[in-house]
């Protein structure tokens, strides 16, 4: 086993909002793959070889900010999309914090209420 981790769905109430605030925080593009009664798109990722997650908005899976946070690659510097959230519809909950040699995190509220968390070296 490569990573614990290979898939990850993050619930959304309005799918098409949490897409925007993905694709603006992560200046990323999601790729739409709706299916029956199920609007999903998928975060970029290298097939076979890292972990890829989606967004789905469905009667399945309903946001919380009480369970599970994936931590998302913040890039170069965790400042860079720090600084979009809340402009995007966010809410900061942890800014930027030093965990030492694992370099910086910060845990965010996305526009649907999931609580999810950055990641960097910087």
């Amino acid at each position: 086993m490569t990573n614990a981790i290979s898939w990850f769905e993050i619930p959304a109430l309005k799918y098409e909002r949490a897409k925007k605030f993905y694709e603006t925080v992560l200046e990323i593009s999601i790729n739409d793959m709706h299916m029956e009664n199920m609007k999903y798109g998928v975060f970029p990722y290298e097939q076979q070889k890292g972990v890829g997650g989606a967004i789905l908005e469905s009667d399945m899976a309903k946001p919380t900010d009480q369970g599970t946070a994936v931590y998302f690659n913040g890039g170069d510097d965790l400042s860079k999309p720090l600084a979009k959230v809340e402009a995007a519809g966010g809410k900061i909950l942890m800014p930027k914090t030093n965990i030492g040699e694992n370099g910086f995190m910060a845990h965010i509220l996305d526009t649907e209420g999931n609580h999810v968390a950055l990641h960097s070296m910087n």
